[in-house]
């Protein structure tokens, strides 16, 4: 039974739990030595208002107790202060000090508003239940006070009763503001935690689009190695091979090398950490080449798409290829699912020094609202992670003209002549 009163602790929020100020710091803030210092004026202040007033000769604040004796307005004095000091503790131990005032509220008149501050504290900070005996209890003790100090000018049951709507309307307003503290901190919470989901959605985009990343380049790197492989096995067969063909042969183990090379560098700068096996990428690896059967798989699901392509194929580096091909492919995705049946153009263009920059657009959705769907942004953020990572940059939103805008920029170095081998 604890163990399923534990779990269901952490279901449940913790702002409908107890006491919901809870979650607040040991000491007091500023506004808690505010709200107190008043707590304890508005308190005090009656306790010496009524005191100077039943002293005198003719009450004029509370007439109905002219006939008290000196010294029991005395001992009301005394247990009033005494109830008043005790407000600077009411947040600590409300109900303590409550059976406290209890007491004294069975004969004492000068303490009658701390009784009801410190009912109202009990009713924000406690639960239901224990300030339903409180109430109860305060109402029976009231009975009694009328009993001990009738008084003069009313009857007693029009005295209990007015006491009786008294208790009621502080605990009404008590639960009232405790309410109001639970939807807050619920409200926070459940803040807090749709962030922390966010992040972490975030954050396993970012992996995610890493590990296919470093996938995709170990297909690469396994193509590069195995015509190393290939080629230094025919110089092992062929031992009659003339010079020039030695030398072909080692150009290319010493090419296939050098780019083995860098992809691995490559890999290794994506992969951060090691993840579980998963299923196998497509093969081949998709490149810019393959953009234009991209384009016609979105157009047979009925989509527009127009595609300039102002590039070779064959001239653009491979990462960066792959690179542009997921990112055209992501856009085309985000539009067939935010703006469906609305036409799409995707350009590439560029060249060697100046970088590969890519384009998607699409008109903005109808409506001015994109669908929600669970799980929206986290591609984009996955694109810019890998744009990033190659070293370009990759921007996404509403453009100037009114149109969704997602576009890109990937690095495309000069090509190097390479000495003979």
């Amino acid at each position: 039974m604890g163990s399923l009163r534990a779990e269901n602790r952490w279901l449940l929020p913790s702002a409908l739990l107890a006491d919901p100020d809870s979650a607040r710091p040991a000491r007091r803030s500023t506004r808690d030595w505010i709200v107190d210092a008043h707590c304890f004026l508005i308190g005090f202040g009656f306790v010496v208002l009524t005191t100077v007033d039943l002293l005198g000769s003719d009450p004029s604040f509370l007439p109905e107790w002219k006939s008290t004796p000196d010294w029991l307005v005395w001992l009301d004095f005394v247990a009033g202060t005494i109830a008043s000091i005790g407000l600077w503790w009411r947040r600590r131990w409300p109900v303590q000090l409550f059976l406290g005032i209890l007491v004294l509220g069975t004969f004492t008149v000068a303490g009658g508003i701390t009784g009801l501050i410190v009912l109202f504290t009990v009713a924000v900070h406690r639960k239901f239940s224990v300030t339903a005996i409180c109430a109860v209890a305060l109402i029976l003790a009231n009975g009694i006070f009328g009993v001990v100090r009738p008084e003069t000018d009313r009857p007693y049951w029009e005295t209990f009763a007015w006491g009786a709507v008294g208790v009621v309307i502080i605990v009404l307003w008590g639960q009232v503001v405790r309410a109001r503290r639970q939807l807050v901190l619920s409200l926070r919470d459940r803040a807090e935690r749709a962030e922390s989901e966010q992040q972490l959605r975030v954050a396993q985009a970012r992996v995610l689009e890493r590990t296919r990343i470093a996938r995709e380049m170990h297909d690469v790197l396994a193509h590069r190695i195995s015509l190393v492989s290939l080629h230094a096995g025919a110089l092992e067969i062929r031992g009659d091979a003339s010079p020039e063909e030695v030398a072909t042969a080692a150009g290319v183990i010493r090419a296939s090398a050098h780019q083995a090379l860098q992809d691995l560098r490559e890999v290794i700068g994506v992969l951060r950490a090691d993840t579980e096996a998963e299923a196998a990428p497509e093969r081949p690896q998709p490149t810019i080449a393959q953009l234009p059967a991209l384009a016609d798989e979105s157009r047979s699901t009925g989509a527009r798409v127009r595609l300039e392509l102002h590039v070779a194929a064959d001239a653009v580096p491979e990462g960066a290829g792959r690179t542009a091909y997921r990112i055209v492919q992501e856009g085309l995705t985000n539009a067939r699912k935010h703006a469906p049946g609305a036409a799409v153009t995707v350009a590439v263009g560029g060249g060697p020094g100046d970088g590969l920059t890519i384009s998607v657009r699409n008109p903005w959705p109808a409506g001015g609202v994109a669908a929600a769907i669970p799980g929206t942004g986290t591609g984009l953020v996955g694109l810019a992670e890998r744009a990033t990572l190659a070293g370009g940059r990759l921007t996404h939103g509403r453009g100037p003209s009114g149109d969704f805008a997602l576009t890109a920029w990937l690095p495309w170095p000069r090509p190097t002549t390479q000495a003979a081998a």
